[in-house]
C-alpha cells in the first residue's frame, strides 16, 4: 500500500513539472516524465492482478445443505424425542437449514409437505410416513426432480426402491421376536411354563411398519407357545387415550386377562391407568403382565413404580444417522439402503440403574 500511495505522488510532481516546463515551452521535462507514467501504469498493473489473485484465492462460503422433513406428528413421547433428534441434529451451527413439516397423523398432509419440499427446490427430502403404502406417486415426482428421498422410522412399500435413497430405523418384527423372548423367560422363571395364558394386544396405528413388524413378531412366535391365547387385538393409535379406553373394554369383555402387550409406551401407560381403575394390580407384582415398546424415559419410571414388566426399545435417536448418509452422498458415496439402530430389551429389575445412562 505505501509503494502504491509513493509511486503516485512522484508521478503527480512529475506531471506538473512536464506541464510548467510545456508553458515555457522546454521540452525537457516531458521527456523526463514520460517514465514515470510508465511506473504508474505498470504499477496499477501490478495492483490490478494482485487485487485478482486475492479475490481468486479467496475461499468460497460453504453451502447450506437444506433439509426437508415431514414427521408423523407429536402422538407420543417416542415421536417428540425423534423430533427432537432431527431439530438438534440439523442445525445452522451444523451447515444445515431444516424445513420441518408435522402431519398430524394424516398421510395427505405428507404428500403435501413433500411436494411443497420439491417446489423449494431442497436438497433432501425425509420422511417418517404415517403408512407404509400410498407413497410412488409423490416420491416419483421428488426423483424426477433430482431430490434424494431418505426414510426414517416406519419403512414404505412402493413398487421401485428406487424412489428413495435409504431407510434408518429399528426391526420392528425382531422387536415383537424379543417381546415373546423376553416374556417366556419371565413366565419360566416364575414357574408358569406351562400355565393357560390370556394375551390382549394394544396394536399401534394400522398399517404402520411398527404395528405390522411387532404384530407380525409375536403372531410367528406365539405359534410355538400352544397355550398362550390371543384373546383379541385392536388399534389404540398409539395414544395414551385410545389405549386407556381399549384397555377398558378389554377389562369388560374378558375376566381373565394375564398379558397386556401394548406397541408402544404411551398406549401402555393407557392401559394401566385402566387397569388401576378397575382395581386390578399389573406390574412385577400385580396380576397382569404388561410388556411395551419404545423404552422412552416415562416408561423406565413406570417400571421403577411397579406398574410395567418390560419395554422393548426402538431407538427414536435417528438424526445423526441420517447426517451421516447425507454427508456421504454429498461426498458422492454410495449408503447402505437400510440402516438398523441399535436396540435392547429393558425389563423392571434394571430400570433403575439403567434410566441415568438413556438420552430419551
Amino acid at each position: 500500500m505505501k509503494k502504491r500511495v509513493l509511486s503516485f505522488l512522484t508521478a503527480a510532481v512529475m506531471t506538473t513539472a512536464m506541464i510548467l516546463s510545456g508553458c515555457s515551452g522546454s521540452q525537457t521535462a516531458a521527456t523526463t516524465a514520460a517514465p514515470a507514467a510508465t511506473e504508474k501504469k505498470a504499477e496499477t498493473t501490478e495492483a490490478a492482478k494482485t487485487e485478482a489473485a486475492t479475490t481468486t484465492a479467496a475461499p468460497a462460503e460453504k453451502k447450506e445443505i437444506v433439509v426437508g422433513f415431514s414427521q408423523v406428528g407429536a402422538e407420543s413421547d417416542w415421536r417428540t424425542a425423534n423430533t427432537e433428534s432431527m431439530k438438534s441434529t440439523f442445525t445452522e451451527a451444523n451447515g444445515y437449514k431444516l424445513i420441518f413439516d408435522d402431519a398430524q397423523q394424516k398421510q395427505e398432509n405428507q404428500l403435501k409437505a413433500v411436494r411443497n419440499f420439491i417446489q423449494q427446490d431442497v436438497d433432501y427430502i425425509v420422511i417418517a410416513p404415517v403408512t407404509e403404502t400410498g407413497w410412488d406417486t409423490v416420491l416419483q415426482e421428488a426423483k424426477d426432480a433430482g431430490i434424494p428421498v431418505i426414510i426414517v422410522d416406519r419403512m414404505i412399500n412402493v413398487s421401485d426402491d428406487s424412489l428413495y435413497t435409504a431407510w434408518v430405523g429399528s426391526n420392528f418384527l425382531q422387536e415383537g421376536y424379543d417381546a415373546v423372548a423376553w416374556l417366556d423367560d419371565y413366565l419360566k422363571k416364575n414357574n408358569k411354563a406351562d400355565s393357560d395364558i390370556n394375551i390382549v394386544t394394544l396394536q399401534g396405528t394400522i398399517g404402520s411398519s411398527a404395528q405390522i413388524g411387532r404384530t407380525n413378531g409375536v403372531e410367528e412366535k406365539m405359534k410355538d407357545h400352544p397355550k398362550w391365547k390371543m384373546l383379541e387385538r385392536q388399534t389404540g393409535e398409539f395414544t395414551q387415550a385410545k389405549g386407556q379406553e381399549v384397555m377398558e373394554s378389554f377389562l369388560k369383555t374378558y375376566k381373565d386377562i394375564n398379558v397386556v402387550i401394548a406397541e408402544n409406551d404411551n398406549m401402555a401407560f393407557g392401559a394401566i391407568d385402566a387397569i388401576k381403575a378397575a382395581g386390578k394390580t399389573c406390574g412385577p407384582k400385580g396380576d397382569i403382565i404388561i410388556i411395551s415398546f419404545d423404552a422412552v424415559s416415562a416408561a423406565f419410571d413406570s417400571m421403577i413404580a411397579g406398574d410395567m414388566n418390560v419395554s422393548v426399545e426402538c431407538n427414536p435417536l435417528h438424526g445423526p444417522r441420517v447426517a451421516e448418509i447425507i454427508q456421504k452422498l454429498e461426498k458422492g458415496e454410495k449408503v447402505d439402503k437400510i440402516a438398523y439402530v441399535k436396540e435392547g430389551v429393558f425389563p423392571a429389575d434394571t430400570a433403575a440403574a439403567e434410566k441415568p445412562k438413556r438420552q430419551y
